[in-house]
């Protein structure tokens, strides 16, 4: 008998497998030698036994693990395949759409790098047409313009914080924005209302106070130091003034992207702040 055998270090050869993960099936009760020699210990196979090696390889490869597998062998019950079967699918769409999120999100990451390569200098004032854009936005905890830096990363971790709970990705919280009701901004006074990430349709599948921001002509000013907002939001203000611009909406800081990896001491960012606006009619 012993001659038509396979030792198991042929066994795991012919199998591809290592020797130590047939011993390692053996003590989870997946794959038990055929005989084992009670002088020298020496594990033995037959050929015919490979036959449960690939279905254990079968079942890994659809994500189960040696537990589960182990209980399936055991069992023999088709209906417990089925339904691990049907829970290994629900993990997998989650984990797709998971992988699916955050390629969206690296793909806007780039688009945020090359629109800063191709943004004007720091001071520049255009009139831009921006495209519809969605929010998922919390309630300033604290006016930060009044305070210092510390302030508006208490305002940061807020939102990271809510985004968490409503189960948002943290690579959404690399898009950032701030927002001025139109009532302050006009009459110049900086008084933060939210704080948000922008995203797009897909964050309507979470929880939250989601809304939008509509397309449309922005007046925009471009700056590369947060601590100059207020000096640049105000310029805004006076060339909307001086060309007769009709603000239309909330005033908004938009963080075009950070650049953090080379000061650790600071946030490094550089920001479009906008205003909708409208032209007036003159008779």
């Amino acid at each position: 008998m012993k001659e038509q055998l396979l030792s198991i270090g042929k066994m795991a050869e012919i199998n591809g497998v290592s020797i130590p993960t047939l011993r390692l099936y053996d003590k989870n009760g997946l794959l038990k030698p055929a005989y084992i020699d009670p002088e020298s210990g020496y594990r033995y196979y037959t050929l015919q036994q490979t036959a449960r090696l690939d279905i254990i390889a079968y079942m890994k490869e659809l994500g189960m693990s040696l537990g589960e597998i182990a209980s399936v062998l055991c069992k023999e019950d088709i209906a417990l395949i089925e339904g691990i079967l049907a829970q290994k699918n629900e993990q997998l769409h989650e984990q797709m759409r998971h992988l699916k999120e955050r390629h969206d999100a690296v793909e806007r990451a780039i688009l945020q790098i090359e629109r800063y390569r191709k943004s004007p200098a720091t001071g520049t004032i255009a009139l831009e047409y921006i495209d519809r854009r969605y929010i998922w936005s919390i309630k300033c905890p604290v006016n930060f313009y009044e305070k210092d830096r510390n302030s508006y990363e208490e305002t940061v971790m807020a939102l990271r914080k809510g985004l968490l709970k409503a189960g948002i990705p943290q690579v959404h919280s690399y898009n950032l924005g701030t927002s001025i009701l139109q009532k302050n901004f006009e009459r110049g006074k900086f008084i933060a209302d939210k704080v948000f990430i922008f995203s797009d349709r897909k964050i309507l599948e979470h929880p939250g106070n989601i809304s939008t921001v509509d397309s449309g002509m922005f007046a925009c000013i471009y700056l590369d130091d947060y601590d100059d907002e207020i000096d640049y939001g105000t310029r805004l203000l006076n060339f909307c003034r001086e060309n007769g611009y009709i603000i239309g909406g909330d005033y908004i800081c938009e963080e075009l992207t950070e650049f953090n990896v080379f000061d650790d001491s600071r946030r490094n960012m550089f920001l479009r702040l906008q205003v909708p606006i409208k032209f007036s009619q003159k008779a």
